[in-house]
């Protein structure tokens, strides 16, 4: 009888310890997966809404949300100045010369053909981003131009063609050497530091300029 009874309960020990090792082993790490997984589509939904358009997330190594790009670029910043330039050209000593001022309209921001990765690790995010960059230089159409004629070297509309190219692309010179790349950065940075600390990540973030992989 005791004998018996002493088999029970070695059976009922052994059963506990066999449904406690498979709740350790199994059920919990599938939550916690689960919920690392569940929070990881929250961060792509939090900066699809932010940004409209979501980026790579892994947790773990292991991809959660693909990126998703319907633009192909990404501005973060939007910046109007206004710029002058004086073209000039000298014929047979005689010089003309046209001052041309105007407004632009410059946007900065990020190239998505290339990578954009969130790899969520525990506590911690790390973002990998393209470089920033120019994207576009947009002239507001309010150009003005004054003109200096030479003494037998006077300027006509080919000039006016000649000059508004050169003037466009000095103002895209001047945009690029100017703080809108900088802060387009600093913009991007900010946004997903607010997005990822609200789900209790530490941010890294680094520059890439690998590719993004095309899906055919």
């Amino acid at each position: 009888m005791f004998a018996t009874r002493k088999l029970v309960l070695i059976i009922i020990l052994l059963i506990t310890l066999s449904v406690t090792a498979y709740v350790i082993v199994v059920v919990i790490p599938a939550r916690l997966a689960a919920q690392s997984y569940e929070g990881a589509k929250q961060i792509g939904r939090d900066i699809s809404e932010a940004f409209q358009f979501t980026p790579e997330i892994t947790v773990n190594n292991t991809v959660v949300l693909q990126q998703q790009t319907p633009i192909l670029e990404l501005a973060t910043l939007s910046q109007k100045f206004q710029h002058q330039y004086a073209w000039t050209n000298t014929w047979l000593g005689s010089t003309k010369k046209i001052n041309i001022r105007g407004s632009f309209e410059a946007k900065a921001g990020f190239n998505l053909n290339k990578k954009f990765t969130i790899a969520i690790n525990e506590n911690n995010a790390l973002v990998t981003l393209p470089k920033p960059q120019l994207l576009s230089i947009e002239s507001l159409h309010d150009v003005t131009f004054e003109d200096e004629n030479g003494v037998w070297n006077w300027v006509d509309m080919e000039d006016r063609s000649k000059a508004m190219n050169a003037f466009t692309g000095d103002a895209k010179k001047y945009a690029e050497q100017a703080q809108f790349i900088a802060q387009a950065q600093q913009e991007m940075e900010k946004k997903l530091k607010e997005i990822l600390v609200l789900h209790g990540k530490e941010v890294e973030i680094h520059y890439s300029e690998v590719e993004r992989i095309q899906a055919y």
